[in-house]
């Protein structure tokens, strides 16, 4: 089974200038959406989380029906967080993990939710739970005075109880998604989720062919039994084929891990 996250940068056709987007945000044109579909297929996942999805109809039109059911958080954010799985694969939907959004209610802008299904049955069911977190904190400790990583370590905080629960119920699980974190062995974060049981970083001591040599902040953890299902050596990084495509599609490019389920 193929993982992978994914942040598609603005995947929106709201127009320019809407009051939901930064002022330098442009909709996708037809032609874009056909080319992000085209590594879409060459991808192939079977399992994709999806960040900076608008809506699922335009997740649809790279990972269309009948071959993949999208899901999408039901938050009022333009940037949402989704999956696209492949069909055929049985699949359960909990609860939005809201709690990710730790501004007040009343705060101009709103951080995105967690999306949460089990897919597969019996030994084989794997918990995902796709996360985009917030921008700012990328190599600061996460303790730093600075307002974006007392956000981030908030947020890993919730993560960190979302992962103690998978881990009482002996459940296998993974975490991924867009962190907007250089995610080390040594990383204060990841120590932190890491607290109440291993977890294996499927990043860990690799620098992204994407991001000119830096460290990822597109991660896939993996915990409980699925840590052994994890296959040694499966990361992969597709890049794109054009500078054109690398300037206008996503400053981010996909990752991927391969599980032997049982």
């Amino acid at each position: 089974m193929r993982l992978s996250t994914w942040n598609l940068d603005w995947l929106t056709t709201r127009p320019q200038g809407n009051a939901a987007l930064p002022a330098d945000v442009t909709p996708r044109t037809t032609a874009e959406l056909e080319r992000l579909a085209v590594y879409a297929r060459r991808l192939a996942p079977d399992i994709a989380a999806l960040e900076e999805v608008d809506s699922p109809e335009l997740a649809a039109r790279l990972f269309p029906a009948p071959d993949y059911q999208v899901l999408i958080t039901h938050d009022d954010v333009v940037q949402k967080v989704a999956l696209a799985i492949r069909s055929g694969l049985a699949v359960a939907r909990h609860a939005d993990v809201t709690a990710l959004d730790v501004y007040p209610p009343g705060a101009p802008r709103h951080l995105r939710a967690g999306l949460d299904v089990s897919i597969g049955t019996g030994a084989a069911s794997l918990r995902v739970l796709a996360v985009h977190l917030k921008a700012g904190c990328r190599d600061s400790a996460p303790d730093s005075r600075k307002p974006a990583c007392r956000t981030l370590l908030r947020q890993i905080a919730v993560i960190q109880d979302w992962i103690l629960e998978r881990q009482d119920e002996g459940e296998a699980f993974v975490v991924m998604g867009d962190f907007n974190r250089w995610l080390a062995p040594d990383d204060p974060a990841l120590k932190a989720l890491a607290l109440n049981g291993p977890l294996t970083l499927a990043t860990a001591g690799y620098a992204s062919p994407c991001a000119q040599g830096s460290y990822f902040i597109d991660h896939i953890l993996t915990g409980g039994p699925a840590r052994d299902w994890l296959r040694p050596g499966s990361l992969r990084v597709m890049l794109y084929n054009t500078r054109e495509d690398t300037e206008r599609l996503s400053d981010h490019c996909p990752v991927s891990v391969r599980l032997s389920l049982p």
